[in-house]
């Protein structure tokens, strides 16, 4: 097995010890974006929209920096705070996702870091 990190600028940084992605076996595994601008390290907006855009963003340019797009994601999960933003999360991420859509499971969690209102992560394959 031949495991490559993938990180960029172009993302926020890891806040623990984890990658914001790796590579291995022909998958690129993308941790969990926060709605994080990485240019000012504070949340993009705050309402689930904006915060769906960015963590959408976030995925793309990590993607991107492994060579890869959007459309070579297989599988996303979205941690929602609030089940009650789905449908508006929903309408960002058809924006991000508008054919072929990749496979996704969505759920409300107690708690997200930094108080975030959505979460997202993704499997990509080449």
């Amino acid at each position: 097995m031949e495991k490559k990190i993938i990180a960029t600028e172009n993302a926020p940084a890891a806040i623990g010890p984890y990658s914001q992605a790796v590579r291995v076996n022909g998958l690129v595994f993308v941790s969990g974006q926060l709605p994080v601008d990485p240019a000012t390290g504070a949340f993009a907006g705050a309402d689930i929209a904006a915060q769906t855009r960015q963590s959408l963003t976030n995925l793309r340019n990590i993607l991107e920096a492994a060579g890869l797009t959007l459309a070579h994601v297989v599988k996303t999960t979205v941690l929602l705070k609030d089940i009650g933003d789905f449908a508006a999360m929903n309408a960002v991420y058809a924006e991000f996702f508008p054919e072929e859509s990749p496979a996704r499971a969505a759920f409300q969690v107690a708690a997200l870091p930094k108080d975030a209102l959505v979460e997202i992560e993704a499997v990509a394959a080449e």
